[in-house]
C-alpha cells in the first residue's frame, strides 16, 4: 500500500543494470545528465476501480504539442506559481484542465520515484484513486482520446520490454508496453514499472 511520503528512491537499480548491456555510465530509465536545472513537473496515476478489475486511465497527446506530441501520458504538466511547489495541487490541477475530472473525485495515495526526463521534465507522479462515476471533458488542444488500460495488465512484468537507445554515444534505456496497438513509452511505461514494483507480486 502506497503511504504519504512514500520514497522507494533507488529501487530497481540491479535489475535495470543487469538488462541493459551497456557500460558503466550507461543511464538508466528516469535518470539522465542534464545540462540545466530540470523544470518541476507532476503527473497523477489514476487508478479506477471497475465492477471488472482495476484500470488505468491514460491520455494521448495531440499531434501539435511542443513537448511528447501524439505520446500516451498521464495528466499532468509543470508547476506553476500557483501550485504553490506543490506536486499534488500541480497534478490535480492539470486533470482538470486537461480532462475535466474534478479534483474532488481523486484520492491521493502517495508519490512514485521522482522521473527526469531527457526534456528537462523532473516529474514526480502521484498516484490517485479515482471515485466512479465520472465524465471526462478533454481539452482538444492537448488530449486526443483519454482511455483506460487494466492495471493487472500494466502490472505484469511480462508486458515490461527494456529498449536501448545510443544517444550522444550514451546508452540509453527506456521502457515500453504494448496495449491494444497503443504504445506506452519512456516516462509514462517508466513510471508504470515503478508502480509495479511497489504493489509488488499479485
Amino acid at each position: 500500500m502506497l503511504t504519504a511520503g512514500f520514497d522507494p528512491a533507488g529501487r530497481g537499480d540491479a535489475m535495470l543494470e543487469a538488462a541493459v548491456d551497456g557500460p558503466p555510465d550507461a543511464v538508466r530509465p528516469g535518470r539522465v545528465a542534464l545540462d540545466r536545472p530540470p523544470t518541476p513537473a507532476a503527473v497523477l496515476v489514476p487508478l479506477v476501480e471497475r465492477s471488472e478489475g482495476w484500470t488505468v486511465l491514460l491520455t494521448r497527446r495531440t499531434d501539435h504539442l511542443a513537448h511528447h506530441p501524439g505520446q500516451i501520458s498521464f495528466p499532468g504538466g509543470r508547476l506553476e506559481d500557483a501550485d504553490d511547489g506543490d506536486p499534488t495541487i500541480a497534478a490535480l490541477r492539470e486533470t482538470e484542465e486537461e480532462i475535466g475530472l474534478s479534483r474532488t473525485r481523486v484520492t491521493v495515495l502517495g508519490r512514485l520515484d521522482p522521473y527526469l526526463t531527457g526534456t528537462g521534465f523532473a516529474i514526480t507522479p502521484l498516484v490517485g484513486v479515482v471515485e466512479p462515476p465520472f465524465e471526462l471533458s478533454p481539452d482538444p488542444f492537448e488530449v486526443a482520446e483519454a482511455f483506460e488500460v487494466p492495471l493487472e495488465f500494466l502490472m505484469d512484468p511480462e508486458n515490461h520490454t527494456l529498449n536501448r537507445v545510443v544517444v550522444e554515444g550514451r546508452h540509453r534505456p527506456f521502457w515500453s508496453m504494448t496495449w491494444e496497438q497503443r504504445v506506452i513509452w519512456g516516462a509514462t511505461a517508466g513510471i508504470l514499472v515503478n508502480l509495479s514494483e511497489v504493489l509488488g507480486p499479485g
